[in-house]
């Protein structure tokens, strides 16, 4: 395989380079990415198999070129919703301007001092960017001050945001404009209500003073929760971390409660937990994205926090539907495009692969793995010392004779927290790929989930 590249300037400096990323000027990476003289892509491809995948969500969007060997049999596994144009502009003012069982927001602003709008975090792959400015736009037509319109984070129990990382989220245009405040899950926060399955519901403090509360969400397949959005932006979004816990330990039993589960909305008392929440909180006016493959704004729908999420879930039902495969040599699943909870996607490696076989994991994001969540801490503390925690960790995919996580950017604590054991890393394609061919000579069944950790089965929604 060639392994010559063209350097894309040596010193183009990190931030030019991902606004270039992202208005498309750098569109692809070859099959090595970041050498220590810059970005490259290359120069020469041979005849095998090659595949465009996504990497790095928030940080530039770009695309790399895996190349396999042309004697292994590539299939991609797409969802049901794959090629969806994103949204333009004037379309998702449309969709803000019809909103569902609840007035338009400048009707709800009218006469109104104080916003506050929340937004999620980068393990969340939202795009959010795009409605941010409309949801100013029409807050400042009902006769709101910037000053009093602040933008508030919403991630439950995990880490508080830097400041990159919210300009990443929110764009130039909010953070130059308008404050923005973490939520602590420890401090600060008021009482508003008791839900109905006995959970004491306090919520941010400034999310509850203000005269108006937005939320924005994005819609993607959750283990629990049957999607994200509606009312998990503000359970656990900004509640109090007992409030947060009591619905996961007592409400889930960590994920027991047979009601909880991917696709389960109507009937999940987890769910039910996170829209009670919602409707004690008074959360004005909502905001649902559900997004393509390239993480764009595929649908958006707005208004009420439940019904609206709701009619959002049935779209994303559709959208998101991806075929199992069965028996593959070899199933690679791309992070894409929520790479700080990479090891989600290899629930596809476990339904796919043949005993033996081989995993590749591609985690190719800056900020590699999420490296705090208050609730995990809780829940998975037991006395013992690190040490003890890397012997005794599980391999990840049971059938699995070899996993392989590709990525530059993982620390060693990044690896552990997947399994030290069980992984080999490799920082180049062509690492991974020589590891693979050490399994698999001529001949290879080789499955990709290009956009792993927003596909899910062909479940029905219920």
């Amino acid at each position: 395989m060639a392994n010559k590249y063209c350097r894309i300037g040596r010193d183009l400096d990190r931030r030019h380079f991902i606004e270039l990323a992202g208005i498309g000027v750098v569109s692809a990476f070859g099959t090595s990415g970041l050498t220590p003289d810059g970005w490259a892509v290359p120069a020469e491809v041979d005849s095998g198999n090659t595949l465009a995948i996504r990497t790095q969500e928030h940080y530039g969007d770009i695309e790399e070129q895996l190349v396999f060997p042309g004697s292994w049999e590539l299939k991609v596994q797409h969802m049901k919703g794959y090629g969806r144009p994103g949204l333009t502009t004037e379309q998702i003012r449309k969709k803000l301007d019809s909103p569902i069982d609840a007035p338009p927001l400048r009707e709800i602003a009218a006469g109104k001092k104080t916003a506050v709008i929340t937004f999620d975090d980068l393990t969340r792959p939202t795009p959010s960017k795009q409605v941010f400015p409309l949801l100013v736009e029409d807050l400042r037509a009902a006769g709101l001050r910037d000053e009093n319109i602040i933008f508030l984070t919403s991630y439950g129990g995990h880490r508080p945001m830097t400041h990159a990382e919210v300009r990443a989220k929110l764009g130039d245009l909010v953070v130059e404009k308008f404050a923005w405040i973490n939520h602590n899950v420890w401090e600060n926060v008021l009482e508003v209500g008791v839900t109905s399955q006995l959970n004491k519901i306090k919520v941010n403090h400034h999310f509850a003073k203000a005269d108006i509360r937005i939320t924005v969400s994005g819609i993607k397949p959750h283990g629990t929760a049957g999607y994200g959005g509606g009312g998990k932006a503000v359970l656990p979004g900004v509640a109090w971390v007992e409030s947060i816990n009591y619905m996961h330990r007592v409400i889930s039993g960590l994920g027991k409660n047979p009601t909880t589960g991917e696709c389960k909305v109507f009937e999940n008392e987890m769910r039910k937990d996170m829209e009670e929440a919602a409707r004690l909180a008074q959360v004005d006016f909502s905001v649902q994205i559900v997004y393509n493959e390239r993480r764009e704004p595929a649908e958006i729908f707005a208004g009420d926090v439940v019904t609206a999420h709701h009619a959002a879930c049935r779209m994303a039902n559709q959208h998101f539907r991806t075929p199992t495969a069965k028996n593959a040599d070899i199933v690679v699943v791309n992070s894409y495009p929520q790479s700080r909870q990479a090891s989600s996607g290899l629930e596809w490696a476990r339904r796919c692969l043949r005993d033996g076989g081989s995993v590749v994991l591609i985690a190719q994001h800056p900020d590699a793995v999420s490296t705090m969540h208050y609730m995990g801490e809780r829940w998975s503390y037991n006395g013992q010392p690190y040490w003890d925690l890397i012997e005794s960790a599980q391999k990840p995919v049971s059938q699995a004779a070899q996993l392989i996580v590709y990525s530059q950017h993982m620390h060693k604590r990044d690896v552990d927290q997947i399994s030290a054991k069980h992984v080999r890393l490799a920082r180049s394609w062509d690492d991974a790929l020589d590891l693979l061919k050490k399994n698999h000579r001529a001949e290879a069944n080789v499955v990709v989930y290009p956009y792993a950790n927003i596909q899910h089965e062909e479940t029905d929604l219920t």
